[in-house]
């Protein structure tokens, strides 16, 4: 399991699988979105207006009073003053699926933008942003989906149907890893969601 500098705990549906849960107790800190230190009263750090974090957390709350940006963008930004930048989400699907889109598509824009080596759990898989060429950790087996963000070549070696530059988000959707580890060459970004278990 990847070392994180931190996690940034949303307030979307608290996790339950094994694996999110695991990274979320070996953080060496928490850093609560708002609302969402009510579901981990442990965190270490709470971001944002504080209109929904409770009193008694006021004494760890960093209060971030601009409503540009949600509150994950501000955790994030928090986290990268501190200097850390590897960075594992979680609690950022479920509830809204409007939120889980946008949350989905930020792990790329902190990824382009703000240098974040972040990764998003959900329940069920894992998001990882990535450029150029990369071999990913898989299973034999694996449910594996490829997003297009601008790559004019995007080439695997490992998977059971060969990628492409994708031109439309669902085209990369449904692939399976054939071995342990599948590898993609791509000449931009892209991003990748594993399955927990084979489906």
């Amino acid at each position: 399991m990847k070392a994180f500098d931190a996690v940034v705990l949303a307030n979307g549906e608290f996790p339950t699988h094994p694996v999110p849960l695991g990274v979320l107790h070996a953080a060496p800190r928490v850093v609560a979105c708002d609302g969402a230190v009510g579901a981990y009263p442990q965190a270490n750090v709470v971001i944002g207006d504080g209109d929904s974090v409770p009193a008694v957390y006021h004494d760890r709350l960093v209060r971030v009073e601009e409503q540009d940006d949600n509150d994950l963008t501000k955790a994030t930004r928090y986290c990268r003053q501190q200097g850390w930048r590897r960075l594992a989400y979680i609690a950022c699907t479920g509830r809204r699926d409007d939120h889980t889109l946008a949350n989905i598509a930020l792990l790329m824009h902190y990824y382009r933008e703000l240098g974040i080596d972040g990764r998003l759990y959900t329940d069920y898989g894992l998001f990882t942003p990535m450029q150029g060429d990369h071999t990913f950790e898989a299973l034999t087996g694996q449910q594996v989906s490829i997003f297009n963000f601008g790559c004019t070549r995007l080439v695997s070696e490992g998977l059971k149907w060969h990628s492409y530059a994708y031109r439309e988000l669902w085209q990369g959707t449904l692939n399976e890893a054939l071995a342990d580890h599948f590898t993609l060459r791509g000449d931009g970004y892209y991003l990748v969601y594993q399955t927990y278990e084979c489906k």
